[in-house]
């Protein structure tokens, strides 16, 4: 009977494999898989620019899960209303790049999910302020803007657009990739994490993975339009290392939460040390 059961389960059978392996095995393994996904998505998706909207078509998706959440929960246990405003602080900044220097439908979907996430924040904010934890959503938001608002001062686009453009462009990008911090400050202190929110953070992992595969294959296929719009020097490097941090800093929660999903569990159980 067991030998049946590990026979109708072989992905249960790796997930126990993979959680037997020391972390360095694991960060490998989950490098391994990363490359392979990025040469699986270069030679099966055509027209890489669909990865950007797949991305947010998913980032809008776990948004839905939190809108759920609120509308039936009405609690925002769990929930990081300053990772909720540091979105919206970056996506206002987006929107306005993108209308002043590149107008594409890449500006509608940041429209989209910019009222959405305001929504989120006036329920947190307003009308459920009373469910919301501030001692454990304890992460200084000046922490997180300050290192942006320098670091753009000093590399940010070579382009021909406005210095100021230049530099809010850079900062939107640097704030993306590091907004999510008050939201694994929350998990880190909660250690359990809710279902719907778990679900909105797994999605904003998958999100920010085919964020970074797009712009990392846009740049193996040497697309002119794309380098040139990036300009030379440190920027378009800074725009990859950004990407690839802000897919690093979720991939140890994603991890945990296919883990639990695959255990069965409703919730996701964070060791000590993951986030």
């Amino acid at each position: 009977m067991g030998l049946g059961r590990r026979a109708r389960n072989p992905v249960q059978t790796a997930a126990w494999w993979v959680k037997k392996q020391p972390p360095k095995v694991k960060a490998a393994l989950g490098v391994l898989t990363g490359i392979l996904t990025l040469i699986f998505l270069r030679f099966v998706i055509r027209d890489h620019d669909n990865l950007f909207v797949a991305a947010e078509f998913i980032h809008a998706v776990g948004i839905g899960c939190l809108i759920y959440k609120l509308m039936k929960e009405r609690t925002c246990s769990g929930l990081s209303l300053k990772s909720q405003e540091l979105t919206a602080i970056f996506l206002m900044v987006r929107l306005y790049c993108s209308l002043v220097m590149e107008f594409d439908i890449h500006t509608v979907l940041d429209f989209l999910t910019f009222l959405t996430t305001a929504w989120v924040i006036f329920m947190m904010r307003f009308k459920l302020k009373a469910t919301i934890s501030d001692d454990l959503d304890n992460l200084p938001i000046y922490y997180v803007l300050a290192p942006c608002a320098v670091l753009a001062l000093l590399i940010h686009p070579g382009t021909s657009h406005h210095i100021v453009n230049r530099v809010l462009w850079a900062f939107c990008v640097y704030l993306e990739a590091v907004s999510v911090m008050p939201q694994l400050r929350v998990m880190q202190n909660t250690r359990v994490v809710e279902p719907f929110t778990a679900h909105y953070v797994f999605a904003l992992g998958i999100a920010r993975f085919l964020s970074c595969a797009h712009w990392i294959l846009q740049v193996l296929d040497g697309h002119s339009f794309l380098l040139s719009a990036l300009g030379f020097g440190l920027w378009p490097g800074m725009v990859l290392l950004s990407e690839i941090v802000q897919t690093t800093i979720l991939a140890d929660f994603c991890y945990y939460y296919v883990k639990s999903v695959m255990d069965g569990q409703m919730m996701v159980r964070l060791p000590s040390g993951v986030v």
